[in-house]
C-alpha cells in the first residue's frame, strides 16, 4: 500500500511574489505535494502552476482548480499538456465549476453546470492522453482535435467538486476528485460513496485528495481559538452544506446561522473546529491528518488560513516527523 501523501497549500491571497521561497521550502522540508489556487481575480492558476514547477526539482504540483468553463477545452489541454511535458510526472490537473457568483461576473456561467464540467474533463483527458477527439456536446465541439506534443506522463485530471451529482461525475469522467476544505473523516466517506456511483464500470484509478485548514500551536485552545472564526463562517454558509450534512451536529450548525453574525464565533464548540480542521498541539494534528488518510483520502493538503510562514515552519518541523516515524 503507498505511503499516505501531505501536501501543502499556497494560499491564493498572497502575492504571486511569495510563492518562489514558499514552494522551495514545502520542497525542502519532506512535503509529497505542493497545492496552488485560481480564484477570481488573483494570479492565473497556469501561471501559479509553472512558477511553482520551475522553482522546485522534485515535488508534485497540484493545480487546484481551474474554472472548466472559463476556456476552451483544447486549450486547457494545450497548457496542461506543456507543463507536464516540462515536468515530468509532476503535475496533478484540477477542474471544477468555479465559483457561480464569479462565472456570472465574467459571462461563463452554464446553464447546466453538470454537463459543462462533464464534456470538459472527458475532452481534456483524452486529449492529455494522446486521443483524436471530436465531440459535438452542449459546451465543448471539437472537430478532429489532437495535441501535437501530448505530454509522455498524461498528468492525472482530478475534479474539484462538492456536492453528491458532481462527485459522481467525477467518479465517472475524472481521474480522482479534490475535496475542498472542511475536510472531516465524515465527510471524505459520503463523498466516497457518491463517487463510486459515478465509477460504475469503470476500471481505471481514482485519487481522493482533500483540503484541510490547518493550525498547530503548542497550546490545542490556542489553535482552535485561531480556526473559530473560520469554522463559524464554514458552518454557516449553505455552498458548504455538503461537508457539514455528514457531520452529527448539522442540525445544531442550521441553528447557528439564525444567530447575528457577532455572536457566531463565541458559539462555535471546541468539537466542532476539532471535527473540521487539523488543529492542536502537533500530536493532535498528527492523528487527525492519520484519520482522514484512513477514511480515503490518498493526499491531505494543509492550508493555513493563518500566518503561512509559521504555520509551514511548525507543520515541517513538528507535525510531519511524528507522521514519518
Amino acid at each position: 500500500m503507498p505511503r499516505p501523501k501531505v501536501g501543502f497549500t499556497f494560499p491564493c491571497r498572497l502575492p504571486l511574489s511569495g510563492l518562489p521561497p514558499i514552494a522551495r521550502e514545502v520542497e525542502r522540508a519532506g512535503f509529497d505535494e505542493l497545492w496552488v489556487v485560481e480564484d477570481c481575480f488573483l494570479a492565473g492558476g497556469i501561471a501559479t502552476t509553472a512558477t511553482a514547477l520551475a522553482v522546485t526539482e522534485r515535488i508534485t504540483v497540484g493545480l487546484g482548480i481551474l474554472p472548466a468553463v472559463a476556456r476552451n477545452a483544447a486549450f486547457t489541454a494545450m497548457e496542461l499538456a506543456a507543463l507536464a511535458e516540462a515536468h515530468p510526472g509532476r503535475l496533478i490537473a484540477g477542474l471544477g465549476h468555479g465559483v457561480p457568483a464569479w462565472m456570472r461576473q465574467i459571462g461563463a456561467a452554464p446553464a447546466s453546470p453538470l454537463t459543462a464540467l462533464a464534456e470538459h474533463l472527458d475532452a481534456v483527458r483524452r486529449l492529455l492522453a494522446g486521443e483524436t477527439v471530436t465531440t459535438q456536446g452542449r459546451y465543448v465541439r471539437l472537430d478532429g482535435v489532437a495535441l501535437d506534443f501530448p505530454p509522455a506522463v498524461p498528468p492525472p485530471v482530478v475534479a474539484g467538486v462538492r456536492g453528491p451529482k458532481s462527485l459522481r461525475v467525477s467518479g465517472r469522467y475524472a481521474d480522482g476528485t479534490h475535496l475542498a476544505e472542511p475536510a472531516s473523516p465524515e465527510y471524505i466517506a459520503a463523498a466516497r460513496r457518491s463517487i463510486e456511483t459515478g465509477r460504475t464500470g469503470q476500471e481505471r484509478p481514482h485519487r481522493i485528495d482533500v483540503n484541510a485548514w490547518l493550525h498547530v500551536d503548542d497550546d490545542a485552545d490556542r489553535a482552535r481559538a485561531a480556526l473559530r472564526p473560520t469554522v463559524a463562517a464554514a458552518v454557516t454558509d449553505p455552498a458548504l452544506a455538503a461537508h457539514i450534512e455528514a457531520l452529527d451536529f448539522a442540525a445544531d450548525a442550521r441553528e447557528l446561522a439564525r444567530l447575528p453574525e457577532a455572536e457566531r464565533v463565541a458559539a462555535v464548540p471546541d468539537a466542532w473546529v476539532d471535527a473540521l480542521a487539523v488543529v492542536g498541539t502537533p500530536r493532535d494534528c498528527a492523528r487527525r491528518i492519520t484519520e482522514l488518510h484512513e477514511a480515503g483520502a490518498e493526499s491531505v493538503i494543509l492550508y493555513p488560513p493563518g500566518d503561512v510562514t509559521e504555520q509551514l515552519s511548525r507543520a515541517a518541523g513538528q507535525v510531519l516527523p511524528l507522521l514519518r516515524g
